[in-house]
Formats: structure tokens, sequence, C-alpha cells
């Protein structure tokens, strides 16, 4: 979980109880899988006896980090702001302990409280003329936005997001001030904004800081970490639903999951080759997402919620089971937020398959519904469509008002008959 460390980094931290932080920026109201490894570290450092910090950015949140950033992103109002920064408050407290009685207790911080007060002539006086602008040109998140003579087409950067380092580095520097805070932790492209903050504590106050960053995860085939067709993975579960989370990790490749399981979970080393081993014996059991999967279900949604989402898990994916034996929530659970609705009336002659999941909005036409039938793609009620003429009819009905479809091996989609 580590990629960059700053020289000193691990001896402070043998050295005395030590106060770290991690900054979490509110652009949504729920923090998704991507944001799971700092707060992990976060976890991890008050595991090991230090004191954790989680920033919630309410200033630079209405700012855009430009870090592995290709464009500038949209300014949110502040009433929206206000709204996630408590959404994501609220996440962060399930993960740390925040008991006053033990001295390294977690901390939640919000930086609108101490930028609010300060005027643009105290910020520019006070931060801008302790960093150079070489310093922070030389900065790989500005060199790659910044026009340059092989880039005629290049938008360049604002002055808003050129000045989004002094405004994290600052942050660091108050923190340092105020609550003797002296590491601080992130993404490896973060390490620019980071050791620019270092920087402001050694000239402002003579003080040493450390930071150390960790890898940004990827899958194996390079795309994006934690992204789904449907798009992000939250860890919200009214945006995602518990059934969709746990298929995520489930549906992880054996290249993936051996290498999330070492970040992802707080299994022992020799415990976590175990089960690689085992896995490796006889991969189709898929013992190692499945172990995978339930612990950070645990870690993120609970015991009783993981046990009832495995559970109903295995229910589902029984061949043997009969389809009619699923309940209305096991075939909810399914289709997460893929459901749609169709109108009775049309069902008692019956309608064609291909219309039907045109309709429906399953597909986006008939057309392609059509090639994926004949390809053997789609399965109703878990019996794969063989005919394409195939009539659904009140017959196929589930608990008097449901449809299963599958497209693929991953997709449920579930019509609603009304």
């Amino acid at each position: 979980m580590i990629q960059d460390v700053m020289p000193g980094t691990e001896e402070q931290l043998n050295r005395e109880m030590t106060t770290g932080y991690i900054g979490f920026d509110p652009t949504a109201d729920s923090l998704h899988i991507g944001s799971l490894v700092p707060i992990l570290l976060l976890v991890h450092l008050q595991k090991a006896g230090h004191k954790p910090i989680a920033l919630v950015g309410g200033a630079t949140g209405m700012v855009g980090d430009p870090s592995g950033k290709s464009e500038e992103r949209n300014f949110l109002t502040e009433e929206v702001l206000r709204h996630n920064e408590a959404a994501v408050k609220n996440q962060l407290m399930q993960f740390l302990d925040f008991d006053k009685s033990k001295k390294n207790c977690a901390e939640m911080v919000n930086n609108y409280d101490w930028f609010s007060k300060m005027g643009f002539l105290t910020f520019i006086r006070d931060v801008g003329k302790y960093i150079t602008v070489n310093y922070m040109m030389a900065k790989d998140s500005v060199k790659k936005r910044i026009l340059n003579k092989d880039d005629e087409e290049g938008e360049g950067m604002s002055f808003t997001e050129f000045s989004y380092q002094l405004v994290q580095g600052y942050d660091f520097y108050w923190l340092y001030k105020n609550k003797d805070c002296k590491l601080q932790m992130g993404g490896s492209d973060q390490w620019g904004n980071i050791v620019t903050g270092t920087e402001l504590i050694r000239k402002k106050k003579l003080g040493k800081a450390f930071a150390f960053t960790c890898p940004l995860i990827t899958k194996s085939d390079g795309s994006k970490f934690g992204k789904t067709e449907e798009g992000n993975i939250w860890l919200d579960p009214g945006k995602t639903t518990p059934f969709d989370f746990y298929k995520f990790w489930l549906n992880a490749s054996d290249t993936d999951a051996e290498k999330w399981i070492k970040i992802f979970t707080f299994l022992e080393k020799e415990k976590i080759e175990n089960i690689v081993n085992e896995h490796k014996v006889d991969p189709g059991q898929r013992k190692l997402q499945k172990i995978l999967a339930e612990e950070v279900m645990k870690f993120v949604h609970g015991n009783q919620v993981t046990t009832t989402t495995t559970a109903t898990t295995e229910r589902m994916f029984d061949n043997n089971l009969p389809v009619e034996e699923l309940s209305v929530d096991d075939l909810l659970n399914m289709a997460g937020a893929n459901v749609f609705e169709y109108n009775e009336e049309l069902l008692k002659t019956g309608v064609d398959v291909v219309s039907l999941l045109a309709e429906t909005g399953i597909f986006p036409s008939k057309g392609e519904a059509r090639k994926t039938v004949q390809g053997g793609g789609v399965s109703v009620n878990r019996k794969k469509v063989e005919d394409i003429q195939l009539k659904i009819s009140k017959a196929h009905l589930l608990h008097q008002k449901y449809i299963l479809i599958q497209k693929g091996k991953k997709n449920y989609y579930l019509v609603n008959v009304i």
C-alpha cells in the first residue's frame, strides 16, 4: 500500500504517537470504493497507535484538484457542497474510532472552517510568498495541463486550479500548527500537493513534516478500478445496493483478487497466502473472490448485511434452485437499479421477446435485442431464449408480477408488470 515515502517518515512513526491526515473532497454525497484505500490507511494508522484526522474539503471542494484530471471540473453550489460534506462525514465515522477517552481518537475537520475566515490578500501574503511559481510549475499535475509547443490544442489551466496546491499545502500547515499534525497521506497523484505542504511548514514554521502515498489501484486489464457499466461503486447502499457491491468484488479476475485481498482486507499475510494457494488448486470454486467480497462487505456494510447478501447470492446462483422459489427480495437484489415497468395489458395476448426487450428499455432497439437473442445472450426466468419468436405472456410472471431477464452472464434486469 506504499509508493512514495518522504525520508524520515518511518523513523517518525516508530518514535512517537504521530497525528496524520488525509483529505476527502465532498464532490458527491457518498464516497466510492476508490476512497477505501485512503480510509484503510487511516484505519491502519489508528490500529498502530497513531492519531488519524479525516479532513473534509469544504473549501477545496469549491476549487477542484487538477491532479490526474484532463479538464477542469464543474463548480458545485455551496448548498450542494454542505449537503455532501455532512454525508461524507457520516460515512467516515463508520470506519474510525472517535472515542474521545482514547488518546489517539480520530478527529474530523473541515478546511472551510479556516478558509472562510481568510481573505484573498491575507492568503497571497501569508501563503503565496513562501512558494515560488517555478516550484509550482515543476509539479506533474501542472505540467500535464499547461500549454506547450507540442500541444497547440491544449486548454491550459485556470489560476483557480493552479492555486490548488497552495490551498492544500496550507491545510497541512494549519493542521501542523493547530493539531500538531506531522504526517499527510494520500494517493500517489497527490504527492506534489503533499510536498507543497511540507515545504510551507519548513519555511513558515521551520518545522519538519512527513508524507507517504499509496499506489493508485487499477484493474489488471488497465481499466479504472471501481468503475462498472453502471458507473461508480458507491459506499452508500442507496446508490449501490449491497448485492451489486458484493458482486463487484465477486467478479474480480484472479489476478485482481490476489492483489486486492492484500490491500482491502485485514487478513494476516499467512492466511492470505493459504487462501491464494487453495484457490489455485480449484479456481472454479472462486474461493479467493468469495473471501475478498465477504471481508470488504463486512468492513463497509457490517456483518448482518453481509450474511444476508451472501446467503441471497448463493440462492440466486444455485442453478438447482427453481426460479419460482426466488423471493421478491431476491429478484430485486439481483436487478438492483435495473427494474423496468411494462403494461400488463400487452401480455394478455403475448408479446414477442424482442419487442419486450426493446419496449422496456432493456435494449435500446429491436435490432440490438434481436442480435443478442440470436447470439444466445438472453435468458428469461433463467432459461436461455432459443427461439427468436418466443411469446412472453402472463404464464412467465414470477410472484404474479415480475419477469427476470438476463443479458450475458452478469447483467440482470427485472420487468415489473403493472
